[in-house]
């Protein structure tokens, strides 16, 4: 191991292909709780975006590494941590991992599923828990149920779609294009339609959405409340859109359904058990093949901030990963 290595920062706020740099500095020293990683693949979140605008609700100071989910090695680890064993495949997520080298929390560090290469092991964690917790801890979505994602092409939209398929419900898949369509279909989604169509009245058809999960916000929510079923329950995840939109007591109460809120970082940092339990029956399910991240594009390191300007621009379907070291 060497003394140095590469790693991205953020320089100041703005569009990340105009404020990321490409920087020579040292490898980081694991201190006490932590766990040194030798970086294999890094994907691309949406918070990477937030985190270059100066968006995001935590704001690290200037300069900073991006980069908050990946799949490495263990190479080395800090005072108080037993495990996991140096030399071991994991994959961890904590802000500023786009680096060759990064010190992680050992509580955000888990075994990196075999059946995974490296490239889908690092889209695993955010994405298919975020999916999980939404679906089943906040939703309690069950076989039989009608399942409506939005923005059902990108990666997290997979992931439910995926997870929602294995739990045996119907998913109804909403996308932004033409094209993004295949990709919903491919991860299980039963029946697919644009954003600008007429998916408020295919749902009503099917009875409503039973449940509802929604990284969008904005027009996706407010369509959304007029199509959920009774019971229904409307996770939301995000807002992708830009548009956080009013929650109406009002029109819930008449129609007796649920807005649930999910910020999964919540329960890595308060039931970090809950994670690791869905993090066992995501493995199992990607050893049978039930789920699998599905990886849009791979980049090479040197391209990263690249890939994070595409990501902002809405143009990517599944993950967009960056491959680190082979």
């Amino acid at each position: 191991m060497t003394d140095t290595m590469r790693a991205w920062h953020v320089t100041a706020h703005g569009e990340p292909e105009a404020v990321m740099a490409l920087r020579e500095v040292a490898v980081p020293e694991p201190g006490p709780g932590q766990v040194l990683l030798r970086t294999r693949a890094v994907a691309v979140n949406f918070p990477d975006v937030l985190l270059a605008r100066g968006q995001y609700q935590v704001r690290p100071a200037l300069p900073f590494v991006p980069g908050i989910e990946l799949c490495g090695e263990v190479v080395a680890l800090g005072e108080g941590v037993t495990g996991p064993r140096v030399g071991e495949r994991v994959v961890a997520t904590d802000i500023g991992v786009m680096a060759e080298y990064a010190a992680v929390p050992a509580a955000a560090v888990h075994p990196a599923p075999e059946a995974l290469d490296d490239a889908q092991a690092a889209a695993l964690l955010i994405a298919y828990q975020t999916a999980w917790f939404g679906l089943h801890r906040r939703a309690a979505l069950q076989s039989g149920e009608t399942l409506l994602v939005h923005a059902a092409a990108g990666g997290v939209g997979t992931a439910a779609c995926q997870l929602g398929a294995a739990a045996g419900a119907h998913v109804v898949a909403v996308v932004g294009s033409d094209a993004k369509r295949p990709v919903a279909l491919a991860a299980g989604a039963d029946e697919a339609h644009l954003r600008s169509g007429a998916w408020i009245d295919a749902v009503k058809a099917r009875g409503g959405a039973d449940v509802v999960f929604d990284p969008v916000g904005g027009e996706a929510f407010e369509g959304a409340t007029k199509c959920v079923a009774f019971e229904g329950r409307i996770v939301v995840v995000g807002f992708a859109s830009g548009e956080v939109p009013p929650v109406r007591a009002n029109h819930a109460l008449v129609k007796n359904y649920s807005v649930l809120g999910l910020h999964w970082a919540l329960y890595q940092q308060r039931r970090p058990e809950l994670v690791a339990e869905a993090h066992a029956a995501l493995t199992a399910l990607a050893e049978t093949g039930a789920i699998r991240p599905v990886v849009g594009d791979t980049v090479e390191f040197a391209e990263a901030a690249g890939a994070v300007q595409r990501l902002a621009g809405g143009r990517t379907t599944g993950r967009l990963v960056v491959e680190v070291a082979k």
